[in-house]
Parts: C-alpha cells; sequence; structure tokens
C-alpha cells in the first residue's frame, strides 16, 4: 500500500533510555558561589556522555553534598556544585571541576516549595538555576499592582536563595496558527512519532489535545485521534494514526532535510538544542533551567525544561532535540523569534514513560 505524507513537513520519531549532556558551554561566575575550589587534579576533558555518565555517578555517590551540575562545552569538563571541601576532593578526584556554592539542593527545594504555596500566581515561572545556585523566579508583563506586592514579598522573604527577574511579554502556550497537524478550533506541530503495543502513535503537546480531538493533514485529511491528553499539571498527548501515513524516525529542518531521531535523553542545564515547529521552523538555543514551573493563565505546569529558544504560536507540540535526541515538545512561554523571550518544554521522556511509549 502507497503511503501518505502530511504536506508541507516530515513527522519526527523518537526513543526512550540514550543519556545525553550539554554541548553549549556555560562559564557564569556568580556572587552565591565561590571561586573553584583548589584542585587536586586538573579537571579531565570530557564527552557529553561520559559528563552525562559522570554527574549521575557522583549525584549518587555524593547524595545530600552535591548541589546541582552543568557540562562546560568550552572547557570540555563537567562543574559539579558541593557544599565543603571534603566533597570537592571526591569530585576533583573523579576527573570533574568542583565549585563551592551557598546552597543545597534541599534548601533551592524548599524555597521552590515556599513559590508554590504562597506565590503560585499567573503570569510566574520559576526553576533552579545551577550555575546561579539559585532558584530563579522570572515574572510576565500581566504581573502587577498586588499581584506583583505580594511576588516579591515572598520572594524577599526567602533571601539570597531565589533571584526575581521580569519577562517583555506573557506566558501563554503557544496554541494558533502553524500548518504541521490541523483540528477544529486549532493548529499545532507534531512532536515526535512513537509505537506502543506495535501502532503508531505521535506525541505533541497536551494543552493542544486538551483542545482537539481530531487530527488532520494540510489537505484536511484526518490522520489521528486522541488518546491520552495531560494538561495542565504536565503537557503531553498522544495521538493514535488512523491512517496509513507515513511515520519516519525524522525532524523536519525546513531546509529540505531532516535529522534522523535515534533515542530519548533527559536534558541538562548549558545542554545545546534545536527547536522545530511549523510557525517559525527552526530555531536553535541552550537550556538554562529544569524541573521548571510556570503558571499559565489556564492552569499550573510544572516539571518542565527553561530555554532561551524562541517559539511562536503554532509551534505547540513541536519537536526540541539535540543531536540525534528527543529532548522536549513544545509548551509554551512568552516573546517572539523577533525580540526573543523564554520557552518551556515537556520533557520526552516523562511522557514516553507516562503513555508507555516508545521508538519503533
Amino acid at each position: 500500500m502507497k503511503h501518505r505524507r502530511i504536506p508541507g513537513r516530515r513527522l519526527a520519531m523518537t526513543g526512550a533510555g540514550i543519556a545525553a549532556l550539554a554541548v553549549a558551554g556555560v562559564t557564569l561566575q556568580n556572587a552565591n558561589a565561590s571561586e573553584p575550589a583548589e584542585s587536586v587534579a586538573q579537571p579531565r576533558p570530557l564527552s557529553a556522555p561520559a559528563a552525562a555518565n559522570l554527574a549521575s555517578t557522583l549525584s549518587s555517590h555524593l547524595g545530600g553534598g552535591a548541589a546541582g551540575s552543568y557540562y562546560d562545552a568550552k572547557a570540555r569538563s563537567l562543574v559539579v556544585n558541593v557544599l565543603d571541601k571534603a566533597a570537592a576532593k571526591t569530585v576533583e578526584a573523579s576527573g570533574a571541576k568542583a565549585r563551592i556554592v551557598a546552597h543545597s539542593l534541599a534548601e533551592l527545594d524548599g524555597a521552590r516549595a515556599t513559590l508554590k504555596k504562597d506565590a503560585t500566581i499567573p503570569g510566574t515561572s520559576w526553576a533552579t538555576d545551577p550555575v546561579s545556585n539559585k532558584v530563579v523566579v522570572t515574572a510576565d508583563k500581566s504581573v502587577t499592582g498586588a499581584r506583583w506586592a505580594k511576588l516579591s514579598k515572598v520572594v524577599e522573604g526567602l533571601g539570597g536563595k531565589v533571584e526575581l527577574k521580569r519577562s517583555r511579554a506573557e506566558f501563554k502556550p503557544f496554541i494558533a496558527g502553524g500548518d504541521a497537524i490541523n483540528g477544529s478550533g486549532g493548529r499545532c506541530s507534531l512532536g515526535f512519532n512513537v509505537v506502543k503495543d506495535g501502532q503508531p502513535y505521535f506525541l505533541t503537546a497536551g494543552h493542544c489535545t486538551a483542545s482537539i480531538s481530531t487530527w488532520s493533514d494540510a489537505d484536511g485529511n484526518e490522520i489521528g485521534q486522541n488518546a491520552e491528553s495531560h494538561f495542565p499539571g504536565t503537557d503531553y498527548g498522544l495521538v493514535k494514526y488512523t491512517s496509513d501515513t507515513g511515520h519516519p524516525s525524522e525532524v523536519d529542518l525546513y531546509d529540505g532535510s531532516t535529522r534522523k531521531i535515534t533515542g530519548a535523553a533527559e536534558a541538562t542545564v548549558g545542554m545545546k538544542v534545536t527547536r522545530s515547529g511549523s510557525t517559525t521552523h527552526v530555531h536553535d538555543g541552550t537550556v538554562t533551567g529544569l524541573n521548571a514551573t510556570v503558571n499559565y493563565q489556564e492552569g499550573t505546569v510544572g516539571g518542565l525544561i527553561q530555554t532561551d529558544v524562541c517559539a511562536e504560536p503554532g509551534d505547540s507540540g513541536g519537536s526540541l532535540f539535540s543531536g540525534s535526541d528527543a529532548i522536549g515538545l513544545t509548551s509554551g512561554g512568552s516573546g517572539d523569534c523577533t525580540s526573543g523571550g523564554e520557552t518551556f518544554f515537556q520533557p520526552v521522556t516523562a511522557a514516553l514513560t507516562a503513555t508507555g511509549t516508545e521508538i519503533g
């Protein structure tokens, strides 16, 4: 049987289980962190996969003595935040770079809990930043008056563990526009093709499947119907193919070529990533935060990847990837691809686990 492809866009495919780390460097120093501890050995050059494995091993070994990590691509080294010299020596002996910081992950998690309890305000977001060793809170332009005063008071009460920033635009899910997958009431972008019980499905944003149940291609031909939809709380939807549409393991690069996707990976602060979406096509950037919480007007979503990659309405659900690894599904954010902004992504690995799907 001849397969029919969706015009104007190639579909992408994901899988699970491959760990990857950053390829974009972060070298910022900050007021809350000291200079690197005196080295007992020079950090050894590490590839991104080797750094990922080492970060996981050190996190398990150090327990509460570890305070986050990130990859410095320029130096090709793993930077691990620690709380004391003893932990620093362990890190350095392993070949990584140690940095003694002021705040433990437990303290930062406590600050996040306070924000959730006292400052869950539409138009705000927060994420833990291992580079600054702080929880970075961002308020969009809709947070004014009493809401701004309340947020400022909560942040002030948390002291040096939290930093407050302003966004020039408003946080919103990126639904509307686009030309990849269409439904009654809106358009979104397909994220990654997956397989469940031997059958083909695709992942996209949950705020898209929350309002659209049947999906068509650019010619109006039905291609799929919702199997699962999750939003708010999380932001992913699973759609089962209902037509004989081709579903290659690729992401459209919108220049006549595609990127082969062979697995899925966790994001890491400092990781260089690329986003493909049907409205603004392909843009690059860097992961700036993990386990981010964003308070959309429609509800709160947690566990997101925060980046400086731009996106616009219609890019929702689109692919975030690094190399040949699937990383995330476009959720929302602020700004656009003219002025910039921040964009949040649902981690693909979490969506794969929750839906029981995998690469075919």
